[in-house]
């Protein structure tokens, strides 16, 4: 298994599609890094050399991508800063709430969703206790 940024990318794939399990690239930058190391795009990961999986790396380090761990600390600190200057999306992500306009009304469930509760709405343990506190 090659590993480029970190990340472990699967060997049965092709390189273009491999590269994509790098968070902060999509499929346009992984051709544009795989053309300019001079690699084929239909290759896939297990038929790579070693010398080949180094020139993606190096790429890489002399394009100076945020890759993983920096561009997620850099997401996090925007999101900080709207915060603290209490904008109006900084506000959105402090409730939890769409940030980009959608609406709430319907849907945006996976956004504002609050803890679960339980269907019928009690614990056996209290409906037992109800159950004894009648008879």
């Amino acid at each position: 298994m090659a590993r480029i940024a970190g990340v472990d990318i699967p060997t049965e794939k092709r390189v273009e599609i491999a590269l994509t399990y790098v968070k902060g690239i999509g499929r346009s930058l992984a051709g544009k890094i795989l053309k300019e190391a001079g690699v084929s795009l239909d290759r896939r990961v297990k038929d790579l050399s070693e010398e080949e999986v180094s020139r993606i790396r190096e790429v890489l380090e002399r394009g100076g991508y945020r890759l993983e761990g920096e561009l997620t600390q850099e997401v996090f600190l925007n999101i900080k800063r709207l915060r603290e200057i209490g904008s109006y999306r900084g506000l959105r992500h402090e409730r939890r709430l769409p940030v980009r306009g959608q609406r709430t009304r319907t849907n945006a469930r996976t956004r504002r969703e609050k803890k679960k509760v339980a269907i019928r709405g009690t614990s056996l343990a209290a409906r037992r206790a109800k159950k004894a506190q009648k008879t």
